[in-house]
């Protein structure tokens, strides 16, 4: 029926379109004068000037400083209203919970730590999150309430026909069938749950080497070895939420692994996960390898491997070793999807940069017979989390800016 809300075409859906557009110029440019805004849209002077009106009037932008560097009086700057709506990210892994609370805009305004310590949590998950989340409020200066949404990103993924948790036997305490229930009651706001490498894929997509791209694939080393598949433009995440999790793939080099979901390991994992790196190096004739947590001290060794060029160096010896073992389970993943990009992220990954880069391509180039392009993750601070806001940040914006309703 003509004119009722919602009907494509009618001038309120009309002017909503009109408001997302300039919204997101908003979002992408900083703050942008009237004229500018008309020119970008293709919108009329009066049509721009009623439609900043009515976005400042409904909270969604500011009026803030002018213009400069020409004659005359300068002209009206306007912004989208930071305040207009918050969301939250968790990151989530076995010795930790990292929160953060970012405003419409994607600025971080709050962070927080909470260290969690130990193969049986003394507080439960629920708390857990809970003080992460309030710790991170506080840090914003603001109040649960003020949260639109949260996403929280976790090894493995839950199941959606049981709720269980899969995939992440490492994760203590997350994996009561009432856990999710448990969670909703307790928090106020929308909670969504993800996978944390599909997260740092979300984060690279948005924001880092692979945007633009509808189809790529990014291949993470840091605590667990795992993918993230994005097809089309959006995450393949499979049946059980289990596409990705390429540690359980059987690759050769390495003893076949059975019981995968019993032993949390595969032989992709055993192959060229972050905690095969120092016996690797050992192998390769590297006698300085360091002590400590083992993601610490894989990162450690590929940084400087990838720093000799020298072929007879023990340190490249075990660089050449590692890309090899790499491009052994891309290989499968390359051969099957036939993705346009792959992004190396994670710590054991990104600490080789373009050195390992380039070895990992020339090995892959013998293994299959596509040619993806290879690219070092531009997100190397806290993808997980950053994905996590980004994610929540793209559903709050498409509920608080639209002005169809």
């Amino acid at each position: 029926m003509a004119g009722t809300a919602g009907t494509p075409g009618t001038p309120r859906v009309l002017r909503a379109m009109n408001d997302r557009a300039a919204l997101d110029l908003l979002l992408e440019h900083g703050p942008l004068s009237r004229t500018r805004i008309g020119k970008l849209t293709g919108l009329s002077k009066p049509t721009a000037s009623q439609l900043l009106a009515r976005l400042e009037a409904a909270g969604l932008v500011l009026a803030g400083g002018t213009t400069e560097g020409r004659p005359g009086p300068g002209a009206q700057l306007y912004e989208v209203n930071p305040a207009a709506a918050y969301a939250a990210g968790l990151d989530v892994t076995p010795g930790r919970i990292l929160a953060a609370v970012a405003d419409v805009t994607g600025r971080t305004v709050g962070r927080y730590e909470l260290p969690t310590p130990g193969r049986r949590p003394a507080v439960p998950v629920v708390q857990q999150v809970t003080d992460a989340l309030d710790g991170a409020v506080k840090a914003a200066g603001l109040a649960r309430g003020d949260l639109h949404r949260l996403v929280i990103g976790t090894p493995g993924a839950f199941d959606p026909g049981t709720g269980r948790l899969r995939y992440a036997s490492h994760l203590p305490g997350w994996h009561s069938p009432a856990l999710l229930d448990e969670l909703a009651a307790a928090l106020p706001m929308p909670v969504e749950y993800e996978n944390d490498v599909n997260l740092a894929a979300v984060a690279e997509q948005r924001l880092g080497a692979a945007r633009g791209h509808e189809d790529f694939v990014l291949l993470w080393n840091q605590e667990g070895l795992g993918a993230a598949l994005v097809l089309g433009g959006r995450l393949h995440r499979g049946w059980t939420g289990g596409a990705g999790e390429v540690g359980f793939l059987p690759v050769p080099g390495a003893p076949l692994v059975r019981k995968v979901s019993r032993t949390g390991s595969g032989g992709f994992q055993e192959l060229a996960g972050s905690q095969a790196l120092a016996g690797l190096a050992r192998e390769s004739g590297v006698t300085d390898v360091p002590s400590g947590p083992y993601t610490e001290v894989a990162a450690a060794l590929v940084a400087r491997a990838a720093r000799s060029d020298a072929d007879e160096d023990p340190h490249r010896r075990l660089l050449q070793t590692y890309a090899t073992r790499l491009a052994t389970g891309l290989a499968s993943l390359v051969s099957v999807l036939d993705p346009e990009l792959v992004v190396l992220s994670g710590t054991s990954l990104t600490a080789g940069g373009e050195a390992l880069r380039d070895l990992v391509r020339d090995e892959l180039e013998e293994l299959a017979a596509s040619r993806p392009r290879l690219a070092v993750g531009d997100v190397t601070e806290h993808p997980v989390l950053r994905g996590a806001l980004e994610s929540a940040l793209a559903t709050t914006r498409d509920e608080v800016f639209d002005t169809s309703r």
